[in-house]
Formats: C-alpha cells, structure tokens, sequence
C-alpha cells in the first residue's frame, strides 16, 4: 500500500523537513508523478524555499499538528525530527497515518526503477552531478538526485529526463543507504568517518559491504581502484562470488576506465580514459576531480549499453553523436553548489567555496586549487564539523592544510545527532596546526574575522572558505563588501 503512494497519482504526502537538500529533491520527484505535496520546516531561509515556490508547492514554516491537511494520506520525514520533539510526527502517529523517514520513502521510490546508488565517503555529490550532465547528453531517459544545487540542473537537485532509470546520492550514514534498491552502486572511497556511528574502519567498511550485497546477480559494482577501503570492498565481494560485475575506474584501474593521462591546460583538466575516444575536458580542478570524471562516465556507459540493448539489439554501444554530445557536457559542467563553487571575483580577488570537511578532503581541495590556479596566493577559512570528527581526525586535519598558504581557523561547528563529552575544541586544532606550520590565525566566531582579512586580502588572492558549517557567510561578506566598496 505505502508504495502505491508514492506513485499513484493524486496521493496527498506532507513532509516535514522539507527544505532538506534530500527532501526537496524527492518532494520534486513525487510532485512531477502527480503527488500532491504539503509540508513544513523552520523559518531559515534556503535555496530549497525558491525550488518549492517554484513549484507551487505549500509548506508551513513553522511545527505544528493542524499542519497536516485532514486529507493526508501519508507523512514523510527528514531524519532530524523525532516522534518526541515534532508536534506534526506526533500527530499524525495519533491518527495512524503510514509514517516514512525520508531515506526510507527515498528508497521505496528506487524500487520502481532500474536504479543507480552512489555511495562512499567522498564524491558522491560531484559524481552524481557530472553524471546527470552526461547522462542528459546521451539523450538517456533517467532523472538525477543529488546531495546538492547543481547549475546545469537549474540551480536543483535534481533532473528529469524520463522515467526508465534512477540515478540518486546514497548516505552511509546509520546505513541509511540499506534503504535503497540498486541495480549499480558506484562506489568512489571507504575510510573512517562519522565517528559517532562508526568507530573503526571496519565498522564503516562492513556498512558498504552490506550495501553491495544489496546488488542483484547481474548487478554493477563500479569501484574506484585507486582508494584502498573501495578496493578493499569489491575484493571482499568478489570472493563471494554473488554474479556482480565488477567494474574499476581510476589511474590504477584495469579495463576502460583506466584514466591514461590528465594535465592542465587554459584552466580546464585535459583527460584520457582508455576505453573513451579522444580526450576530455573538466572545468573543475584536481586529481580527485578527474576520478569523479571517470566513475561518471563509467556509469553513463552503463546506462548507455543498457538502453542500447533494449532499444536497438543490433546496436549495442554508444553512437558517434552520444559520444560527441557526452564530450561537451563533460566540459560544460561546472560543479555544484558548495564544490568548487566560485562565488565571485572583487577587486582582483577570486572568492570560493567548497564543502570539504574530511581531512582527506580538505587535502585534495587545496592541492587541486594550487595546482590550477598557481600565480593566486591561497587563503583558507576553514571550520572544523563534528566533534567526535575533528577529535578522531586532529592530526590529519592540522596536516591537510599545506598547500595554503594562509589559514584562518574557527570554532567547531556541532551536530545536533552527536553527544561529546571530551576536551576537543576549534583552539586544539588551531595549536596543532601552528606546531606544523606559520601563517596559522584563530578567530573563534568566523563573521568576526572581517577586519583580519581585510588587512590581509590583497588583488591577486584566492579566498576559499572550506568546511560543512556556516563559515560561507564570511566570503559572502566579503565579496559583497569589496565589490561594492563604501557601503552595505
């Protein structure tokens, strides 16, 4: 019955959250197969409240039980609320309404597909952009969800093309993906985080274990070969022969998807991948970003072979004009919201923004900038997510910051799911920063280092606030007030 709700036209959902990057995009989803869509959320405004307005759809800002229109056949929800602090959840538990947590009604809808999971502790939002814009130049009917705002989506989560496959970001946060009914996963890292679920390596590797045990024989693993835990994975499955294909991307990979060669050139990552004619190119920069390239093309090839051989039997590989057309949309892409996302550019100064808040991460970010903007002096803003991360992770995080040559360092930005009770603080990992390295500031509050920065920003800089806390505001600032010099 619950999942033909989820389909049938005419059905009333009312979600609470609904201004979640995830939630939005499956309300999207829902609302473009005819399902009448209400919801709720705080008062905060985000870039969700223009997509939802733009649908037309009604949504409280504010909790409370009248919310949920007598009518409602079923109530969705973001993870963060609960039946004992959500007036709406407790309601419409009191009328025995069907009641989904979002990753679960997310995965309900996967099942009505042939359906694609990206997972891992790294890429996935970039991945799951790049592909949607090689997806759409190979004319394939599929619709996209990713974890972000993606430009060439129209500022959304997500894109349609049609209604034959399913591409979503995957979370492995409390196994959330187990939800999900995937016919491929990519899978682009293993390695520890979320600390406050996942203690060890081996607890979050045997998370994605379970997650690929989920594929069908004749399912796709597509595995960066280059990541040691992805590898580590595919291995472990590989050895219990469940009739998965295997299929590794990367510049150690065996097969197509072997990245032969990159450099760069006019500010574009030039790329080769072995089974790929000719070269590629990327405006976003970095070695990761090259991977993030290959994966999705590695699933677009899927894709492609799979509607080859149901639609034309005797043809059963990409045309030359999918090849073409799949060549300009990898060089038209031009990242997502908060990865790598160029906020702007003030007196000779470039503003940028990205979302890295894993040491490995951060690490590749900045290699990334430096080598692609090499002449521009790099500084960073970054504010630490997690407690239990930044605690777990101190040493590596202090270390990732090398290639910038400024960093101005705040107070951790906290988790409302985790409960910390050590010493670990925004000032522990600025001291162990500055035992490694000179150029090193701490400002607890980030709006507060507006006077700081503007005695150290000069024209030819690059300013990057980097991290999965609120710090984006102070580039913001900055670029609006050095744009618009002698006033707000």
């Amino acid at each position: 019955m619950i999942h033909e709700l989820l389909s049938r036209k005419g059905s009333k959902v009312h979600c609470i959250g609904i201004k979640g990057t995830g939630m939005c995009g499956l309300v999207e989803l829902l609302h473009n197969a005819g399902v009448r869509i209400s919801g709720s959320d705080i008062p905060d405004v985000f870039y969700t409240d223009r997509i939802l307005k733009e649908l037309k759809i009604p949504y409280f800002e504010s909790f409370a039980p009248n919310h949920i229109p007598a009518n409602t056949d079923m109530v969705i929800h973001s993870a963060a609320y609960s039946f004992e602090t959500n007036p709406e959840m407790a309601e419409a538990k009191r009328r025995g309404l069907p009641i989904l947590k979002y990753t679960d009604a997310l995965g309900m809808y996967s099942d009505r597909f042939d359906t694609s999971g990206i997972a891992g502790v790294h890429g996935k939002t970039t991945i799951a952009a790049i592909a949607g814009t090689l997806i759409r130049g190979a004319k394939l009917p599929a619709q996209i969800l990713a974890g972000s705002a993606v430009s060439v989506f129209r500022g959304r989560s997500t894109l349609s093309l049609g209604k034959k496959y399913f591409v979503a970001e995957t979370c492995e946060y409390r196994r959330h993906f187990l939800s999900f009914h995937p016919r491929r996963i990519v899978l682009t890292s293993v390695e520890p985080d979320h600390q406050d679920y996942y203690p060890t390596y081996e607890s979050i590797r045997d998370a994605f274990l379970e997650y690929g045990r989920k594929l069908p024989s004749g399912g796709e693993l597509i595995y960066c070969a280059d990541n040691p835990g992805a590898a580590d994975v595919a291995e472990t499955l590989k050895q219990e022969n469940r009739g998965i294909r295997f299929i590794p991307y990367g510049f150690t990979a065996a097969g197509d998807f072997r990245v032969k060669s990159y450099r760069i050139f006019e500010e574009r990552v030039v790329m080769e991948v072995e089974g790929f004619p000719g070269e590629l190119k990327l405006r976003i920069p970095g070695r990761h970003s090259v991977l993030n390239a290959a994966a999705a093309l590695a699933l677009t090839d899927s894709l492609v072979k799979t509607e080859a051989r149901k639609t034309h039997p005797e043809n059963q590989g990409w045309t030359e004009e999918q090849r073409e057309r799949v060549r300009w949309a990898m060089e038209d892409f031009k990242g997502s919201k908060r990865r790598f996302e160029i906020l702007g550019e003030g007196t000779g100064i470039l503003f940028m923004d990205d979302y890295g808040h894993h040491p490995t991460a951060v690490k590749a970010t900045l290699e990334a900038i430096k080598d692609f903007y090499p002449y521009r002096r790099l500084i960073l803003s970054f504010m630490s997510h997690t407690y239990t991360r930044t605690a777990s992770l101190l040493d590596g995080f202090a270390a990732s910051f090398e290639k910038a040559d400024i960093v101005l360092l705040h107070k951790i930005y906290p988790s409302a799911r985790e409960a910390y009770t050590g010493g670990v603080t925004g000032k522990t990992l600025f001291e162990k920063t500055k035992a490694l390295r000179d150029q090193v500031y701490y400002i607890d509050e980030p709006m507060d280092a507006m006077d700081l920065l503007l005695d150290i920003l000069r024209p030819g800089d690059l300013f990057l606030t980097m991290g999965a806390g609120d710090n984006w505001k102070l580039g913001k600032a900055l670029l609006y007030r050095d744009a618009h010099p002698g006033g707000e």
